[in-house]
Protein backbone atom coordinates (compact mmCIF):
# COMPACT_ATOMS: atom_id res chain seq x y z
CA UNK A 1 0.00 0.00 0.00
CA UNK A 2 1.64 3.39 -1.10
CA UNK A 3 1.42 6.00 2.23
CA UNK A 4 2.07 9.21 2.00
CA UNK A 5 5.75 9.70 3.04
CA UNK A 6 6.37 10.96 6.65
CA UNK A 7 9.34 13.66 7.25
CA UNK A 8 11.54 13.45 10.17
CA UNK A 9 10.82 16.45 12.02
CA UNK A 10 6.81 15.42 12.12
CA UNK A 11 7.73 11.84 12.80
CA UNK A 12 10.14 12.99 15.61
CA UNK A 13 7.34 15.00 17.40
CA UNK A 14 4.63 12.36 16.68
CA UNK A 15 6.60 10.01 18.91
CA UNK A 16 6.26 10.08 22.79
CA UNK A 17 7.85 8.03 25.35
CA UNK A 18 5.01 6.04 25.66
CA UNK A 19 5.18 5.10 21.70
CA UNK A 20 9.26 4.22 22.80
CA UNK A 21 8.11 2.18 25.35
CA UNK A 22 5.56 0.17 23.17
CA UNK A 23 7.98 -0.35 20.68
CA UNK A 24 10.79 -1.91 22.69
CA UNK A 25 7.76 -3.88 24.74
CA UNK A 26 7.16 -5.41 21.56
CA UNK A 27 11.04 -6.29 21.21
CA UNK A 28 10.21 -8.25 24.86
CA UNK A 29 7.33 -9.57 24.18
CA UNK A 30 8.96 -11.02 20.85
CA UNK A 31 11.52 -13.02 23.30
CA UNK A 32 8.77 -14.02 25.62
CA UNK A 33 6.73 -15.71 23.45
CA UNK A 34 10.17 -17.13 21.87
CA UNK A 35 11.22 -18.64 25.23
CA UNK A 36 7.91 -19.48 26.07
CA UNK A 37 7.71 -21.79 22.91
CA UNK A 38 10.71 -23.13 23.68
CA UNK A 39 9.51 -24.30 27.47
CA UNK A 40 6.76 -25.91 25.63
CA UNK A 41 9.09 -28.22 23.95
CA UNK A 42 8.89 -29.64 27.09
CA UNK A 43 5.91 -32.02 26.39
CA UNK A 44 7.91 -33.60 23.96
CA UNK A 45 11.38 -33.79 25.92
CA UNK A 46 13.89 -32.15 27.13
CA UNK A 47 16.33 -33.44 24.10
CA UNK A 48 13.29 -31.03 22.13
CA UNK A 49 13.85 -28.15 24.30
CA UNK A 50 17.86 -28.40 24.27
CA UNK A 51 17.35 -28.52 20.36
CA UNK A 52 15.06 -25.28 20.59
CA UNK A 53 16.87 -23.41 22.95
CA UNK A 54 19.96 -24.00 20.16
CA UNK A 55 17.72 -21.97 17.43
CA UNK A 56 16.54 -19.57 20.37
CA UNK A 57 20.22 -18.63 21.03
CA UNK A 58 21.39 -18.33 17.90
CA UNK A 59 19.12 -15.73 16.98
CA UNK A 60 19.10 -13.62 20.23
CA UNK A 61 22.69 -13.51 20.57
CA UNK A 62 23.03 -12.84 17.25
CA UNK A 63 24.94 -9.69 17.89
CA UNK A 64 22.67 -7.05 16.06
CA UNK A 65 19.85 -8.79 17.31
CA UNK A 66 21.48 -8.70 20.90
CA UNK A 67 22.37 -5.37 21.04
CA UNK A 68 18.33 -4.32 20.29
CA UNK A 69 17.01 -6.52 22.78
CA UNK A 70 19.57 -5.69 25.56
CA UNK A 71 19.00 -1.68 24.48
CA UNK A 72 14.53 -2.22 24.49
CA UNK A 73 15.28 -4.23 27.73
CA UNK A 74 16.98 -1.27 29.30
CA UNK A 75 14.82 1.42 28.26
CA UNK A 76 11.59 -0.20 28.20
CA UNK A 77 12.58 -0.42 32.44
CA UNK A 78 13.94 2.84 32.44
CA UNK A 79 10.59 4.17 30.77
CA UNK A 80 8.73 2.73 33.30
CA UNK A 81 10.56 3.90 36.06
CA UNK A 82 9.81 7.22 34.86
CA UNK A 83 6.90 6.40 33.84
CA UNK A 84 6.26 5.90 37.76
CA UNK A 85 7.34 8.89 39.03
CA UNK A 86 5.58 11.15 36.28
CA UNK A 87 2.05 9.52 36.56
CA UNK A 88 0.53 11.79 39.17
CA UNK A 89 -3.20 10.01 38.72
CA UNK A 90 -3.61 6.12 39.04
CA UNK A 91 -7.61 6.49 38.49
CA UNK A 92 -7.78 5.91 34.04
CA UNK A 93 -8.78 2.39 35.01
CA UNK A 94 -7.67 -0.73 36.98
CA UNK A 95 -5.76 -2.19 34.45
CA UNK A 96 -3.33 0.49 34.18
CA UNK A 97 -1.83 0.63 37.33
CA UNK A 98 -1.93 -2.88 37.26
CA UNK A 99 0.41 -3.57 34.44
CA UNK A 100 2.88 -0.89 35.63
CA UNK A 101 3.17 -2.78 39.30
CA UNK A 102 3.49 -6.38 37.51
CA UNK A 103 5.95 -4.36 34.76
CA UNK A 104 8.43 -2.91 37.88
CA UNK A 105 8.33 -6.00 39.43
CA UNK A 106 9.50 -8.32 36.56
CA UNK A 107 13.34 -7.20 37.06
CA UNK A 108 13.49 -7.92 40.88
CA UNK A 109 12.47 -11.38 39.71
CA UNK A 110 14.70 -12.30 37.02
CA UNK A 111 17.25 -10.40 38.36
CA UNK A 112 19.14 -13.85 39.58
CA UNK A 113 18.26 -16.01 36.79
CA UNK A 114 19.94 -13.45 34.54
CA UNK A 115 22.94 -12.77 36.46
CA UNK A 116 22.97 -16.99 36.96
CA UNK A 117 23.16 -18.07 33.44
CA UNK A 118 23.96 -14.89 31.70
CA UNK A 119 26.76 -13.38 33.42
CA UNK A 120 27.73 -17.10 34.92
CA UNK A 121 28.54 -17.38 31.52
CA UNK A 122 30.52 -14.27 31.03
CA UNK A 123 32.44 -14.72 33.97
CA UNK A 124 32.82 -18.19 34.41
CA UNK A 125 32.27 -19.62 30.86
CA UNK A 126 29.15 -21.43 32.54
CA UNK A 127 27.03 -23.98 29.64
CA UNK A 128 23.78 -23.45 31.67
CA UNK A 129 21.34 -25.00 29.81
CA UNK A 130 17.57 -26.80 30.13
CA UNK A 131 19.22 -29.81 32.19
CA UNK A 132 21.27 -27.70 34.76
CA UNK A 133 17.74 -25.31 34.94
CA UNK A 134 15.29 -28.03 35.68
CA UNK A 135 17.69 -30.00 38.18
CA UNK A 136 17.89 -26.39 40.42
CA UNK A 137 14.33 -25.52 39.94
CA UNK A 138 13.31 -29.46 40.66
CA UNK A 139 16.04 -30.64 42.61
CA UNK A 140 18.20 -28.69 44.17
CA UNK A 141 16.00 -25.70 45.13
CA UNK A 142 12.49 -26.44 44.65
CA UNK A 143 11.60 -23.05 46.23
CA UNK A 144 13.11 -20.96 42.99
CA UNK A 145 10.60 -23.27 40.93
CA UNK A 146 7.65 -20.78 42.57
CA UNK A 147 9.39 -17.86 42.29
CA UNK A 148 10.18 -18.66 38.42
CA UNK A 149 6.42 -20.02 37.50
CA UNK A 150 5.89 -16.57 39.61
CA UNK A 151 8.04 -14.80 37.25
CA UNK A 152 6.61 -16.10 33.68
CA UNK A 153 2.98 -15.46 34.77
CA UNK A 154 3.79 -11.57 35.50
CA UNK A 155 5.86 -10.85 32.58
CA UNK A 156 3.24 -12.92 30.17
CA UNK A 157 0.26 -10.64 31.87
CA UNK A 158 2.27 -7.50 31.87
CA UNK A 159 2.86 -8.30 27.87
CA UNK A 160 -0.69 -9.16 27.49
CA UNK A 161 -2.12 -6.05 28.69
CA UNK A 162 0.64 -3.82 26.98
CA UNK A 163 -0.49 -5.84 23.67
CA UNK A 164 -4.47 -5.07 24.54
CA UNK A 165 -3.66 -1.76 24.84
CA UNK A 166 -1.73 -1.02 21.46
CA UNK A 167 -4.26 -3.24 19.35
CA UNK A 168 -7.63 -2.63 20.78
CA UNK A 169 -8.11 0.62 18.66
CA UNK A 170 -6.77 -1.43 15.19
CA UNK A 171 -9.53 -2.19 13.36
CA UNK A 172 -9.21 -5.94 12.85
CA UNK A 173 -9.16 -5.92 16.81
CA UNK A 174 -12.90 -7.28 16.63
CA UNK A 175 -12.29 -10.18 14.43
CA UNK A 176 -8.69 -10.77 15.91
CA UNK A 177 -9.83 -10.99 19.62
CA UNK A 178 -10.96 -14.39 20.42
CA UNK A 179 -7.89 -16.03 18.26
CA UNK A 180 -5.34 -13.59 20.83
CA UNK A 181 -7.19 -14.68 23.36
CA UNK A 182 -6.47 -18.55 22.52
CA UNK A 183 -3.15 -17.55 22.10
CA UNK A 184 -2.43 -15.66 25.17
CA UNK A 185 -3.92 -18.88 27.05
CA UNK A 186 -2.61 -21.64 25.52
CA UNK A 187 1.21 -20.71 25.12
CA UNK A 188 1.64 -20.23 29.10
CA UNK A 189 -0.38 -22.97 29.92
CA UNK A 190 2.03 -25.39 27.15
CA UNK A 191 5.31 -23.30 28.42
CA UNK A 192 4.36 -24.12 32.28
CA UNK A 193 2.75 -27.74 30.96
CA UNK A 194 6.49 -28.41 29.19
CA UNK A 195 8.55 -27.41 32.38
CA UNK A 196 6.38 -29.39 34.46
CA UNK A 197 7.17 -32.02 32.34
CA UNK A 198 10.78 -31.47 31.69
CA UNK A 199 11.72 -31.38 35.03
CA UNK A 200 9.92 -34.40 35.67
CA UNK A 201 12.28 -35.73 33.44
CA UNK A 202 15.34 -34.60 34.82
CA UNK A 203 14.16 -35.51 38.23
CA UNK A 204 13.80 -39.01 37.70
CA UNK A 205 16.66 -39.43 35.11
CA UNK A 206 19.26 -37.33 38.06
CA UNK A 207 18.94 -40.46 40.13
CA UNK A 208 21.24 -41.78 37.54
CA UNK A 209 25.14 -41.17 38.69
CA UNK A 210 25.96 -41.19 35.13
CA UNK A 211 23.57 -38.46 34.27
CA UNK A 212 24.80 -36.49 36.66
CA UNK A 213 28.16 -37.11 35.89
CA UNK A 214 27.68 -35.50 32.35
CA UNK A 215 25.55 -32.49 33.25
CA UNK A 216 26.33 -31.56 36.79
CA UNK A 217 29.89 -30.33 35.50
CA UNK A 218 31.92 -27.38 37.38
CA UNK A 219 31.59 -25.90 33.42
CA UNK A 220 28.06 -26.46 33.60
CA UNK A 221 27.03 -25.42 37.09
CA UNK A 222 30.22 -23.84 38.26
CA UNK A 223 31.73 -24.26 42.01
CA UNK A 224 29.81 -23.53 45.40
CA UNK A 225 31.95 -19.93 45.37
CA UNK A 226 31.41 -18.97 41.96
CA UNK A 227 27.57 -19.82 42.44
CA UNK A 228 28.00 -17.54 46.22
CA UNK A 229 29.62 -14.63 43.94
CA UNK A 230 26.80 -14.29 41.55
CA UNK A 231 24.12 -14.95 43.88
CA UNK A 232 26.01 -11.91 45.91
CA UNK A 233 25.81 -9.78 42.77
CA UNK A 234 22.13 -10.41 41.92
CA UNK A 235 21.67 -9.92 45.56
CA UNK A 236 23.37 -6.16 45.85
CA UNK A 237 21.55 -5.27 41.84
CA UNK A 238 17.81 -6.36 43.32
CA UNK A 239 19.06 -4.20 46.74
CA UNK A 240 19.81 -1.26 44.11
CA UNK A 241 16.54 -1.88 42.29
CA UNK A 242 14.14 -1.42 45.46
CA UNK A 243 16.79 1.64 46.51
CA UNK A 244 15.94 3.19 43.09
CA UNK A 245 11.84 2.52 43.12
CA UNK A 246 12.28 3.81 46.58
CA UNK A 247 14.45 6.84 45.18
CA UNK A 248 11.28 7.45 42.63
CA UNK A 249 8.61 7.40 45.48
CA UNK A 250 10.83 10.07 47.64
CA UNK A 251 10.81 11.92 44.86
CA UNK A 252 7.00 11.85 44.06
CA UNK A 253 6.23 13.02 47.65
CA UNK A 254 9.23 15.53 46.97
CA UNK A 255 7.35 16.81 44.30
CA UNK A 256 4.11 16.79 45.35
CA UNK A 257 5.61 18.55 48.87
CA UNK A 258 7.07 21.30 46.34
CA UNK A 259 4.15 21.78 44.37
CA UNK A 260 1.89 22.29 47.63
CA UNK A 261 4.27 24.79 48.40
CA UNK A 262 4.71 26.41 45.65
CA UNK A 263 1.01 27.54 45.93
CA UNK A 264 -2.32 26.11 45.02
CA UNK A 265 -4.02 27.16 41.71
CA UNK A 266 -7.62 27.95 40.60
CA UNK A 267 -9.28 25.50 37.55
CA UNK A 268 -12.41 27.45 36.50
CA UNK A 269 -14.92 25.19 33.95
CA UNK A 270 -16.84 27.88 32.66
CA UNK A 271 -19.82 26.43 33.81
CA UNK A 272 -19.37 27.14 37.72
CA UNK A 273 -17.15 24.36 38.73
CA UNK A 274 -13.78 25.68 40.38
CA UNK A 275 -11.26 23.41 41.76
CA UNK A 276 -8.16 23.89 43.60
CA UNK A 277 -5.40 22.37 42.64
CA UNK A 278 -1.10 22.43 43.25
CA UNK A 279 1.08 23.84 40.15
CA UNK A 280 2.34 20.93 37.88
CA UNK A 281 -1.13 18.98 37.23
CA UNK A 282 -2.58 18.94 33.95
CA UNK A 283 -5.69 20.14 33.25
CA UNK A 284 -6.86 16.23 32.37
CA UNK A 285 -5.05 15.03 35.62
CA UNK A 286 -7.05 17.88 37.84
CA UNK A 287 -10.72 16.28 36.62
CA UNK A 288 -9.44 13.20 37.19
CA UNK A 289 -8.67 14.11 40.91
CA UNK A 290 -11.72 15.71 41.80
CA UNK A 291 -14.42 13.69 39.56
CA UNK A 292 -14.90 16.44 36.89
CA UNK A 293 -16.45 14.82 33.39
CA UNK A 294 -13.91 15.84 30.72
CA UNK A 295 -13.95 13.88 27.72
CA UNK A 296 -10.80 11.62 26.35
CA UNK A 297 -11.06 8.67 24.59
CA UNK A 298 -7.21 8.12 24.27
CA UNK A 299 -7.15 8.36 28.13
CA UNK A 300 -4.82 11.55 28.21
CA UNK A 301 -1.93 9.91 26.17
CA UNK A 302 -2.31 12.81 23.74
CA UNK A 303 -3.43 10.64 20.75
CA UNK A 304 -6.50 12.15 20.28
CA UNK A 305 -8.12 15.86 20.53
CA UNK A 306 -11.29 15.09 22.61
CA UNK A 307 -10.03 16.66 25.65
CA UNK A 308 -9.38 20.22 24.15
CA UNK A 309 -10.48 23.19 25.65
CA UNK A 310 -10.54 26.46 25.09
CA UNK A 311 -9.17 29.08 27.23
CA UNK A 312 -10.96 32.03 28.23
CA UNK A 313 -9.31 35.09 28.77
CA UNK A 314 -5.64 36.23 28.22
CA UNK A 315 -3.46 33.48 27.17
CA UNK A 316 -0.44 34.43 26.68
CA UNK A 317 0.38 33.60 30.28
CA UNK A 318 0.44 29.59 29.60
CA UNK A 319 3.43 27.71 28.96
CA UNK A 320 4.28 26.63 25.15
CA UNK A 321 2.73 23.58 23.76
CA UNK A 322 4.98 20.45 23.62
CA UNK A 323 6.15 19.24 20.28
CA UNK A 324 3.63 16.44 21.06
CA UNK A 325 0.55 18.66 21.69
CA UNK A 326 1.90 20.37 18.81
CA UNK A 327 1.54 18.05 16.43
CA UNK A 328 -1.86 16.85 17.68
CA UNK A 329 -3.06 20.68 17.29
CA UNK A 330 -1.63 21.08 13.60
CA UNK A 331 -3.02 17.71 12.88
CA UNK A 332 -6.82 18.66 13.50
CA UNK A 333 -6.24 21.99 11.97
CA UNK A 334 -5.93 23.88 14.97
CA UNK A 335 -4.03 27.28 14.84
CA UNK A 336 -5.72 29.43 17.67
CA UNK A 337 -3.78 29.74 20.66
CA UNK A 338 -6.39 29.78 23.34
CA UNK A 339 -7.12 25.92 22.46
CA UNK A 340 -4.69 23.24 24.07
CA UNK A 341 -4.82 19.90 24.71
CA UNK A 342 -6.27 19.31 28.63
CA UNK A 343 -3.74 16.32 29.02
CA UNK A 344 -1.11 18.64 28.27
CA UNK A 345 -1.23 21.70 29.52
CA UNK A 346 -0.21 22.28 33.22
CA UNK A 347 -1.07 25.90 33.86
CA UNK A 348 0.91 27.81 36.59
CA UNK A 349 -1.65 30.26 37.72
CA UNK A 350 -5.17 30.55 37.77
CA UNK A 351 -7.04 29.26 34.49
CA UNK A 352 -10.29 29.70 33.50
CA UNK A 353 -11.52 27.51 30.00
CA UNK A 354 -14.77 25.27 28.72
CA UNK A 355 -14.19 22.24 26.98
CA UNK A 356 -14.78 21.47 23.76
CA UNK A 357 -16.36 18.18 23.61
CA UNK A 358 -18.68 17.48 26.00
CA UNK A 359 -18.60 13.91 27.97
CA UNK A 360 -20.81 11.22 28.02
CA UNK A 361 -20.00 9.67 31.07
CA UNK A 362 -20.31 10.78 35.20
CA UNK A 363 -16.60 11.74 35.86
CA UNK A 364 -13.34 12.18 33.68
CA UNK A 365 -12.81 8.29 35.25
CA UNK A 366 -15.24 6.81 34.15
CA UNK A 367 -15.06 8.20 30.68
CA UNK A 368 -11.16 6.73 30.47
CA UNK A 369 -12.62 3.40 32.10
CA UNK A 370 -15.16 2.64 28.35
CA UNK A 371 -13.11 4.42 25.63
CA UNK A 372 -14.10 1.34 23.37
CA UNK A 373 -17.37 2.52 23.43
CA UNK A 374 -17.17 6.13 23.07
CA UNK A 375 -14.75 6.02 19.66
CA UNK A 376 -11.69 4.27 18.03
CA UNK A 377 -9.16 5.68 15.93
CA UNK A 378 -8.93 4.39 12.50
CA UNK A 379 -8.24 5.43 8.93
CA UNK A 380 -11.35 5.83 7.09
CA UNK A 381 -12.38 7.27 3.61
CA UNK A 382 -15.12 10.01 3.82
CA UNK A 383 -17.50 10.04 0.36
CA UNK A 384 -19.53 13.48 0.87
CA UNK A 385 -22.49 13.20 -2.16
CA UNK A 386 -25.04 16.38 -2.26
CA UNK A 387 -27.80 16.96 -4.52
CA UNK A 388 -27.38 20.26 -6.52
CA UNK A 389 -30.17 22.31 -7.18
CA UNK A 390 -32.86 20.90 -4.63
CA UNK A 391 -33.40 24.82 -3.71
CA UNK A 392 -35.10 25.44 -6.79
CA UNK A 393 -36.47 21.56 -6.72
CA UNK A 394 -38.66 22.80 -3.42
CA UNK A 395 -39.75 26.16 -4.57
CA UNK A 396 -41.42 24.25 -7.55
CA UNK A 397 -43.27 21.61 -6.26
CA UNK A 398 -45.19 20.69 -3.31
CA UNK A 399 -43.19 19.53 -0.14
CA UNK A 400 -44.27 16.03 -0.07
CA UNK A 401 -43.53 15.59 -4.02
CA UNK A 402 -39.70 17.63 -3.06
CA UNK A 403 -39.59 15.02 -0.01
CA UNK A 404 -40.14 11.99 -2.29
CA UNK A 405 -37.51 13.34 -5.18
CA UNK A 406 -34.87 13.97 -2.57
CA UNK A 407 -35.56 10.44 -1.08
CA UNK A 408 -35.17 8.86 -4.46
CA UNK A 409 -31.56 10.50 -4.73
CA UNK A 410 -30.11 9.37 -1.51
CA UNK A 411 -31.84 6.03 -2.04
CA UNK A 412 -29.99 5.63 -5.19
CA UNK A 413 -26.92 6.95 -3.47
CA UNK A 414 -27.03 4.73 -0.92
CA UNK A 415 -27.49 1.76 -2.98
CA UNK A 416 -23.94 2.90 -5.28
CA UNK A 417 -22.54 2.76 -1.72
CA UNK A 418 -23.63 -0.21 -0.24
CA UNK A 419 -22.98 -1.80 -3.34
CA UNK A 420 -19.75 -1.16 -3.12
CA UNK A 421 -18.79 -1.73 0.32
CA UNK A 422 -19.14 1.09 2.12
CA UNK A 423 -21.71 2.49 4.48
CA UNK A 424 -24.30 5.07 4.52
CA UNK A 425 -23.51 7.43 7.82
CA UNK A 426 -25.23 10.64 7.95
CA UNK A 427 -28.12 12.52 6.38
CA UNK A 428 -28.06 15.81 6.26
CA UNK A 429 -30.72 17.41 4.39
CA UNK A 430 -30.01 16.61 0.89
CA UNK A 431 -26.92 14.88 1.20
CA UNK A 432 -24.62 12.17 2.79
CA UNK A 433 -21.57 10.95 4.04
CA UNK A 434 -20.62 7.93 3.47
CA UNK A 435 -17.83 5.81 5.03
CA UNK A 436 -15.60 3.20 3.50
CA UNK A 437 -13.09 1.02 5.07
CA UNK A 438 -15.12 -0.24 8.64
CA UNK A 439 -14.52 -3.69 7.16
CA UNK A 440 -11.34 -3.22 4.54
CA UNK A 441 -7.92 -2.12 4.87
CA UNK A 442 -7.12 1.52 3.48
CA UNK A 443 -5.85 0.67 -0.30
CA UNK A 444 -9.64 -1.61 -0.69
CA UNK A 445 -11.47 1.47 1.18
CA UNK A 446 -9.88 4.09 -1.59
CA UNK A 447 -10.76 1.79 -4.68
CA UNK A 448 -14.40 1.29 -2.99
CA UNK A 449 -14.93 4.48 -2.35
CA UNK A 450 -14.08 5.51 -6.02
CA UNK A 451 -16.25 2.75 -7.02
CA UNK A 452 -18.93 4.05 -5.49
CA UNK A 453 -18.45 7.62 -6.72
CA UNK A 454 -19.10 5.68 -10.78
CA UNK A 455 -22.15 3.89 -9.16
CA UNK A 456 -23.38 6.99 -7.80
CA UNK A 457 -23.20 8.62 -10.96
CA UNK A 458 -25.12 4.78 -12.62
CA UNK A 459 -27.59 4.99 -10.35
CA UNK A 460 -28.67 8.79 -11.09
CA UNK A 461 -28.36 8.60 -14.91
CA UNK A 462 -30.83 5.70 -14.29
CA UNK A 463 -33.10 8.26 -11.71
CA UNK A 464 -33.23 10.88 -14.24
CA UNK A 465 -34.16 8.30 -16.91
CA UNK A 466 -37.48 6.95 -14.35
CA UNK A 467 -38.47 11.02 -13.62
CA UNK A 468 -37.62 12.68 -17.05
CA UNK A 469 -41.10 13.49 -17.27
CA UNK A 470 -41.09 15.14 -13.86
CA UNK A 471 -38.20 16.80 -14.00
CA UNK A 472 -37.20 20.09 -16.17
CA UNK A 473 -33.54 19.34 -15.56
CA UNK A 474 -32.10 16.27 -14.74
CA UNK A 475 -30.65 15.81 -10.76
CA UNK A 476 -27.24 16.69 -10.68
CA UNK A 477 -24.85 16.20 -7.76
CA UNK A 478 -21.32 17.18 -6.74
CA UNK A 479 -18.76 14.62 -4.85
CA UNK A 480 -15.87 14.72 -2.17
CA UNK A 481 -13.64 11.90 -1.22
CA UNK A 482 -10.87 12.30 1.12
CA UNK A 483 -9.26 9.98 3.68
CA UNK A 484 -6.93 9.49 6.83
CA UNK A 485 -7.43 8.80 10.94
CA UNK A 486 -10.51 9.69 12.03
CA UNK A 487 -12.67 8.84 15.52
CA UNK A 488 -15.44 7.07 14.98
CA UNK A 489 -17.92 6.47 18.11
CA UNK A 490 -21.47 7.03 18.72
CA UNK A 491 -21.95 10.97 18.97
CA UNK A 492 -25.21 12.37 20.57
CA UNK A 493 -27.47 12.58 23.49
CA UNK A 494 -29.66 10.50 25.05
CA UNK A 495 -31.98 8.82 22.53
CA UNK A 496 -30.44 9.97 20.04
CA UNK A 497 -27.17 8.88 19.81
CA UNK A 498 -25.78 7.92 16.25
CA UNK A 499 -22.54 6.02 14.86
CA UNK A 500 -20.59 8.46 13.05
CA UNK A 501 -16.56 9.99 12.65
CA UNK A 502 -15.02 12.83 13.54
CA UNK A 503 -11.54 14.20 12.18
CA UNK A 504 -10.02 16.30 9.65
CA UNK A 505 -10.31 13.73 7.07
CA UNK A 506 -14.20 14.16 7.07
CA UNK A 507 -14.47 18.08 7.23
CA UNK A 508 -12.12 18.15 3.86
CA UNK A 509 -13.93 15.34 2.01
CA UNK A 510 -17.06 17.91 2.72
CA UNK A 511 -15.19 21.05 1.80
CA UNK A 512 -13.87 19.38 -1.59
CA UNK A 513 -17.51 18.16 -2.07
CA UNK A 514 -18.35 22.19 -2.15
CA UNK A 515 -15.36 23.06 -4.40
CA UNK A 516 -17.30 20.39 -7.20
CA UNK A 517 -19.64 23.73 -7.69
CA UNK A 518 -16.99 26.28 -8.11
CA UNK A 519 -15.01 24.12 -10.25
CA UNK A 520 -17.66 22.98 -11.95
CA UNK A 521 -17.18 18.93 -11.86
CA UNK A 522 -19.14 15.89 -10.67
CA UNK A 523 -16.57 14.75 -8.13
CA UNK A 524 -12.77 16.30 -6.27
CA UNK A 525 -10.65 13.04 -5.17
CA UNK A 526 -7.73 14.20 -2.58
CA UNK A 527 -4.34 13.27 -3.73
CA UNK A 528 -3.98 10.42 -0.68
CA UNK A 529 -6.57 8.64 -1.97
CA UNK A 530 -5.45 8.52 -5.49
CA UNK A 531 -1.51 7.31 -4.08
CA UNK A 532 -3.36 4.55 -1.15
CA UNK A 533 -5.46 3.18 -4.08
CA UNK A 534 -2.20 2.70 -6.24
CA UNK A 535 -3.70 4.49 -8.90
CA UNK A 536 -1.15 5.82 -11.81
CA UNK A 537 0.02 9.30 -10.88
CA UNK A 538 -1.50 10.79 -14.35
CA UNK A 539 -4.15 8.99 -14.12
CA UNK A 540 -6.82 12.10 -13.28
CA UNK A 541 -5.81 15.84 -13.77
CA UNK A 542 -3.87 17.39 -10.91
CA UNK A 543 -5.11 20.35 -9.57
CA UNK A 544 -4.33 22.45 -5.99
CA UNK A 545 -6.48 24.00 -4.13
CA UNK A 546 -6.86 26.34 -0.72
CA UNK A 547 -8.41 24.09 1.98
CA UNK A 548 -10.26 26.70 4.47
CA UNK A 549 -8.60 25.60 7.99
CA UNK A 550 -5.68 25.05 6.02
CA UNK A 551 -2.25 27.02 5.79
CA UNK A 552 -0.94 25.15 2.41
CA UNK A 553 -2.71 24.35 -0.91
CA UNK A 554 -3.86 20.79 -1.51
CA UNK A 555 -3.37 18.92 -4.08
CA UNK A 556 -6.81 17.38 -5.68
CA UNK A 557 -7.70 15.60 -8.73
CA UNK A 558 -10.62 16.88 -10.49
CA UNK A 559 -13.11 14.62 -11.97
CA UNK A 560 -15.49 16.03 -14.48
CA UNK A 561 -17.10 12.52 -15.46
CA UNK A 562 -17.80 10.36 -12.47
CA UNK A 563 -18.46 7.29 -14.62
CA UNK A 564 -15.03 6.88 -15.90
CA UNK A 565 -13.92 6.16 -12.12
CA UNK A 566 -14.64 2.31 -12.75
CA UNK A 567 -12.53 1.58 -16.03
CA UNK A 568 -9.50 3.26 -14.30
CA UNK A 569 -9.73 1.14 -10.95
CA UNK A 570 -10.44 -1.77 -13.01
CA UNK A 571 -7.90 -0.98 -15.19
CA UNK A 572 -4.96 -0.40 -12.18
CA UNK A 573 -6.30 -3.91 -11.24
CA UNK A 574 -5.05 -5.14 -14.41
CA UNK A 575 -2.31 -3.67 -14.52
CA UNK A 576 -1.31 -5.35 -11.05
CA UNK A 577 -2.06 -8.39 -11.96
Amino acid sequence: MATAPVHMPELVCATSARQVRLICGIILFAYVVSHFLNHALGNISVDAMEVGVYYHTLFWQFLPVAIVFYTAALTHMGLGIYALYQRRQFRWRTVEPLQLVLGLSIPALVMGHVIGVRLGYTLYDHQKLYPQELYLFFVAAPGRLWQMTILLLIAWVHSCIGIFFWLRLKPFFTRAAPYLLAAAVLIPTLALLGIYQGGRSVAIESDDGEWRTHNLTRRQVGTVAEGNTLDRIAGGLTIGYFGLLGLVLAARGARALRERRGGMIALSYGNGKTVRVPKGLSVLEASLRHNVPHASICGGRARCSTCRIRIIGDHDALPEPSQREAFVLTRVGTTDPSIRLACQLRPTSDLSFFQLFTPHTLSANAQASTPARIGQERYLVSLFVDMRGSTQLAEKRLPFDTVFIVNRFLGAVSQAVIENGGQPNQFVGDGMLALFGLSADPRTACRQALKAAAGIAAHIDELNELLSHDLRQPIRFGIGIHGGEVIIGDIGYRDHIVFTALGDAVNVAARLQDMTKTLACEAIVSEEILRTADLADDALPQQEVAIRGRDEPMAVRVVADARKLTALVDRSERVAA
